[in-house]
C-alpha cells in the first residue's frame, strides 16, 4: 500500500510514497547481489554524497576565507565584513522568491549546471581579484586617489553575493528538489539521504575552514586566494560530471511539470483538469487557485505595453508576491515558519556566544574543543532523527525534537541567573549624575564585577576589536588572553553551554523534520519557490538575532539576548506544535 503525500492542490504532479516495508524489500536483494557495493559507488545516491561533500567544502571555506580577506584589506576593520553581511542577507531576502521560480521554470539539469558553473567562477574570479588586491595593495591605493581601491572592494562584494546566490539555488534544486525524486518518493529513503548530507555538512563545517585556515596561517592570504580558486575548478568538474551522470541514470529527473501558460485558453484548460482531478472537498481550493494562475496570466499580458524597465519591475513585484503567497497557502506553513524562528538566536557556537564565553574567562582551546563535542551532538541528532521517523513517523519526530531542544534551552536561562552570571539590568538605564559621587563609582563597580577583564577597559563589548584575533569559522581565538580576576563562578557558564550543546540534538533532528515535512508536501511544480521563500525567512530571522546584540552590545546584556532566543525558539516550536495539531486531526477527522 502506497502513502500519498498531503501536497497543496497547485496543478503539479501528486506523487505517491512508497512504503518502507517495500522498499527494505528490495534493499535485502540488492545485498545479496555480488558486486553490490560496486553497484552503490555508481548509483546515484553515492554521486549525490560526494557531489555534495564537494560543493559544502568549498562553501565552508569559502565563507570563512571571504571573512578574514575583508577584515584585513579594511585595515582590520569591521566595516566591510559588515556590509557584505547586510549584502548577502538582504539579496537572498529579496531574491530568494526569483530563484526559486527560476529553479521551477527551468529543466533540472539546466538549473543544476547553471547554479554550479556561476557559484564556482564568481568565486574563481573574486579569489584573482583578491590575489591581486593583496599583491599590489599600495599600488592600487595612489590610483584615483584611492577610489580604485573602493571599486575593487565593491567587485570582491558583488562577485560574493552572486556566488552566495548561486548556491542557494544549488542547495534548493539539489536538496530539496532531486533528492526527492533520486529515492523514488520513498520516506525512509528520503530521510536517510537528508540525514546523511547533513552530517557531511557538519563535519565540513568544522574541517574545511581549519583546512583553508592553515594554508593561510602557513603560507600567506595569496597563497589561500590560491587554494580556493584551485579547489572551486576542479570541484566544478568533478561536480559537473557527476550530476551530469545522475541526471542521466535517474530518468525521473529528466520529467517536470510544465510551467504556468501564460495563454488564457491554456489556463482555462488548465483549471478545467484541475477541477476534474479533485475530489469534492477540495473542489473549491482548486478553483481558486486555478482562477488566480489565470488571472496572474491575464496581468502579465496587460503589463506588455509598459517600457521594458518597467515591465521587469512588475514581473519582479508579481513574481515575489506569489511567490510568497505560494508559501502562505502550503499546509506546512506553520512548519516552516517555525523553522525560520529558530534562527533568531544567539544560542548557538557564533562569534557572539563565543564572544560572550571570552569575557568570562573561557579559554580559546576549550572553546575548540566545545565545538567539536557540539559537532558531535549534532550528529547524534541526525541519528536520533532517522531512529525516530521509522518507530513514531515524522510528524510525532518534530513533536518529540522540540520538547528535547525546548528542554535543554532551560539550562541557559537557568544560566542566565546562576552564580557568575553578568546579567545587570541597570546598565540598560543612562548613569545620572549624583551628588554622592562615591554612588556612581560604585554602580559602574557593580556593573564590571562578574566581566572577564578583556583590555582593561569597562564594559567592554562582545565582539572586541578583531586586530587581537585569530578568526576560524565560528569563533575567535585571542592572541594574548589577559591574566588577572577570574570570576566569581564558572557555573553560569557551565550551564549555558552545557544547554547549548545538548540542544544541538534536539535542533538537528527538528531540522530534518521540517525540511522532509516541505519534501514531501509541496507538489513539485512549487517546490523551488516555496524553498525560496522558506530560505528568505530563515535569513529575516537572522538579521533579527544581529539587530538585537547591536542594541544591547555589553556582557552584561547577553542574558537578556538569552531569554529573547529562548523566547523566539519557543514561538517557533509553538507554530509546529500547531502545525501537528491540525496534521493529526486531518489523519483521524473523527477523533
Amino acid at each position: 500500500m502506497s502513502l500519498r503525500a498531503d501536497a497543496a492542490p497547485c496543478g503539479g504532479v501528486v506523487v505517491d510514497f512508497e512504503s518502507d516495508d517495500i522498499r527494505e524489500a528490495r534493499k535485502k536483494k540488492a545485498r545479496s547481489i555480488p558486486g553490490s557495493a560496486l553497484i552503490y559507488l555508481r548509483g546515484p545516491k553515492f554521486l549525490i554524497y560526494v557531489s555534495g561533500a564537494l560543493s559544502m567544502w568549498g562553501d565552508r571555506m569559502w565563507h570563512f576565507a571571504i571573512s578574514v580577506f575583508l577584515i584585513e584589506l579594511y585595515g582590520r576593520n569591521l566595516l566591510l565584513t559588515a556590509v557584505f553581511g547586510l549584502v548577502v542577507a538582504g539579496s537572498v531576502l529579496l531574491l530568494g522568491a526569483m530563484i526559486g521560480d527560476w529553479v521551477d521554470r527551468n529543466p533540472r539539469n539546466k538549473v543544476a549546471h547553471a547554479s554550479l558553473f556561476i557559484q564556482n567562477i564568481s568565486v574563481t574570479v573574486c579569489s584573482i581579484v583578491l590575489m591581486l588586491v593583496f599583491s599590489y595593495k599600495k599600488w592600487i591605493e595612489q590610483i584615483w586617489d584611492g577610489w580604485l581601491t573602493v571599486v575593487c572592494y565593491t567587485v570582491v562584494i558583488i562577485l560574493a553575493d552572486v556566488a552566495n546566490l548561486a548556491s542557494t539555488a544549488l542547495t534548493i534544486a539539489i536538496q530539496r528538489d532531486w533528492i526527492v525524486v533520486i529515492t523514488g518518493y520513498n520516506r525512509g529513503h528520503l530521510a536517510g539521504m537528508n540525514a546523511t548530507m547533513r552530517r557531511i555538512d557538519q563535519v565540513t563545517n568544522i574541517l574545511a575552514p581549519l583546512a583553508v585556515g592553515q594554508v593561510m596561517t602557513l603560507a600567506s592570504n595569496v597563497v589561500g586566494c590560491g587554494f580556493i580558486l584551485g579547489w572551486n575548478l576542479v570541484s566544478l568538474i568533478v561536480e559537473f560530471i557527476f550530476l551530469s551522470r545522475v541526471y542521466r541514470i535517474v530518468p525521473e529527473l529528466s520529467v517536470k511539470p510544465p510551467a504556468v501558460e501564460e495563454d488564457d485558453q491554456n489556463c482555462l484548460e488548465g483549471r478545467a483538469d484541475r477541477t476534474n482531478s479533485t475530489d469534492g472537498s477540495s473542489l473549491g481550493e482548486a478553483k481558486n487557485m486555478a482562477e488566480e494562475r489565470c488571472s496572474i496570466s491575464l496581468r502579465l499580458k496587460e503589463i506588455t505595453n509598459l517600457p521594458l524597465c518597467f515591465r521587469k519591475f512588475q514581473w519582479f513585484l508579481s513574481t515575489c508576491k506569489e511567490g510568497w503567497k505560494a508559501y502562505y497557502r502550503q499546509p506546512v506553513f506553520l512548519a516552516g515558519m517555525g523553522l525560520a524562528f529558530l534562527y533568531t538566536t544567539v544560542l548557538g557556537f557564533d562569534c557572539i556566544t563565543t564572544g560572550y564565553a571570552y569575557t568570562q574567562g573561557i579559554s580559546g582551546s576549550l572553546l575548540s574543543l566545545l565545538m567539536g563535542v557540539s559537532a558531535i551532538t549534532g550528529l547524534m541528532g541526525t541519528i536520533m532523527f532517522t531512529k525516530l521517523r521509522k518507530l513514531y513517523g515524522l510528524v510525532n519526530t518534530g513533536i518529540i525534537s522540540s520538547c528535547l531542544h525546548l528542554g535543554c534551552l532551560l539550562l541557559c536561562v537557568c544560566s542566565v541567573f546562576a552564580p557568575g552570571s553578568p546579567m545587570d539590568l541597570s546598565l540598560l538605564m543612562p548613569i545620572t549624575e549624583s551628588a554622592n559621587g562615591s554612588e556612581s563609582s560604585n554602580m559602574a563597580r557593580q556593573r564590571q564585577k562578574h566581566t572577564y577583564p578583556l583590555q582593561g577597559g569597562s564594559n567592554q563589548p562582545l565582539l572586541p576589536d578583531r586586530s587581537s584575533i585569530h578568526w576560524t569559522n565560528t569563533t575567535v581565538l585571542f592572541e594574548n588572553m589577559p591574566s588577572g580576576n577570574t570570576p566569581e563562578s564558572y557555573v553560569s557558564i557551565i550551564l549555558l553551554f552545557l544547554g547549548v550543546i545538548t540542544a544541538r540534538i534536539g535542533l538537528w533532528s527538528f531540522d530534518l523534520t521540517v525540511t522532509q515535512l516541505l519534501q514531501e508536501n509541496i507538489c513539485e511544480s512549487e517546490r523551488g519557490v516555496v524553498n525560496g521563500v522558506q530560505s528568505s525567512m530563515n535569513y529575516l530571522m537572522d538579521l533579527l538575532h544581529f539587530i538585537m546584540v547591536i542594541s544591547a552590545p555589553q556582557p552584561q546584556h547577553f542574558g537578556i539576548l538569552v531569554i529573547i532566543s529562548v523566547l523566539f525558539i519557543t514561538t517557533g516550536h509553538a507554530m509546529y506544535f500547531l502545525y501537528a495539531r491540525k496534521a493529526k486531526r486531518k489523519q483521524h477527522p473523527n477523533t
